[in-house]
């Protein structure tokens, strides 16, 4: 059953894809400095409460505008529990502003983006305008490339198949597809004969079910 609309909610995704996508979808909004953290399910709902006590992470529109206008920062919260697992990984995103704690907080264009699920933030030219998008790490990638050099090198197309299967199965955002078709590519230009997989990009997705704030 629907919750009332009147009880304060915040999304608890249930996928990467929503989670990563609510944090792309929050930045270009200003929310740009932010602190991550994981704990143990039972204690989600505490952690909620007192985030949206001390930073009001379920604000409705109305209220991030008077906060706003009151020079407060305003602030999300991404919620990453896969069915069935013990522990959340969080992430808290905050606009410029008052924070009334001392969070410390990195901002998410530092030198060392941010790096959240195995994936880290990076820009991409679309338009005539920069975006966000999410691309595997530089370790991440080192290491599909040893694993298909070692597969093709045997000729074990199988393993070959599966790995970029595997490959192609990951959320579909600009950054990440970039990388799988140039992994795509490396295969094939060293005799894969197979068919190589579709790269499907990432459709919209919602943010996750609503978690109710009590």
């Amino acid at each position: 059953m629907p919750l009332p609309s009147k009880l304060p909610t915040t999304p608890l995704s249930r996928t990467q894809a929503a989670a990563l996508t609510r944090v792309l979808d929050a930045i270009p909004r200003g929310y740009v400095r932010y602190t991550s953290g994981v704990v143990a399910g039972a204690k989600l709902p505490a952690l909620v409460s007192k985030f949206h006590r001390v930073h009001a992470v379920a604000a409705t529109p109305a209220q991030r505008m008077t906060r706003k206008k009151q020079g407060k920062a305003n602030a999300i919260l991404a919620l990453y529990q896969p069915e069935g697992a013990e522990m959340v990984l969080w992430l808290l995103l905050f606009t410029p502003g008052e924070l009334g704690t001392h969070e410390v907080l990195k901002h998410v264009a530092d030198k060392r983006r941010l790096s959240w699920l195995g994936y880290e933030l990076s820009r991409h030219n679309y338009k005539e305008s920069t975006r966000w998008t999410w691309r595997r790490p530089r370790e991440a990638m080192q290491e599909l490339y040893t694993v298909l050099d070692a597969q093709l090198k045997q000729r074990h197309w199988r393993a070959v198949e599966q790995t970029l299967a595997r490959i192609a199965s990951q959320p579909g955002f600009h950054g990440v597809r970039g990388q799988s078709w140039r992994l795509c590519q490396e295969a094939k230009s060293r005799g894969y004969p197979g068919e190589l997989p579709m790269l499907f990009y990432l459709q919209k997705v919602g943010h996750g079910e609503p978690l109710r704030v009590v």
